[in-house]
């Protein structure tokens, strides 16, 4: 069984003040685009292959997917959609890559773990 790899988008480009906020789409795209080669070669102590979903909200909405990251946008918080898709994961190894500490707690309690930003983006 493929572990479940959910990336909170917002929180993971925001961790990198490289601009980001003068086009959000763009940077949800390139952190999309960085998260391709973990698909198969996994992360640190998630060895590949890896399920890898980027949740995206605001105005990164919309981003397609590409083979080895599925985009999914939130309707609405997109914490929200991150907690929904940890706990549709109860009973499969689960990661969620964020900061978000309030997000952390929701989704440790369906068995989720958390890794921080850095995980994803060096």
């Amino acid at each position: 069984m493929r572990t479940l790899v959910v990336v909170d988008a917002a929180n993971v480009v925001g961790s990198v003040p490289d601009g980001w906020w003068r086009d959000r789409r763009g940077a949800a795209e390139r952190l999309r685009d960085g998260l391709v080669g973990y698909a198969e070669e996994g992360l640190p102590g998630y060895p590949g292959p890896l399920e890898i979903v980027l949740v995206v909200e605001g105005a990164a909405r919309g981003v397609d997917s590409v083979p080895g990251v599925r985009v999914e946008s939130a309707p609405g918080s997109g914490d929200d959609r991150i907690a929904e898709l940890a706990a549709e994961a109860a009973g499969r190894p689960c990661l969620v890559v964020t900061a978000d500490r309030e997000l952390r707690g929701r989704v440790a309690g369906s068995g989720a773990r958390c890794a921080g930003p850095r995980t994803v983006r060096p």
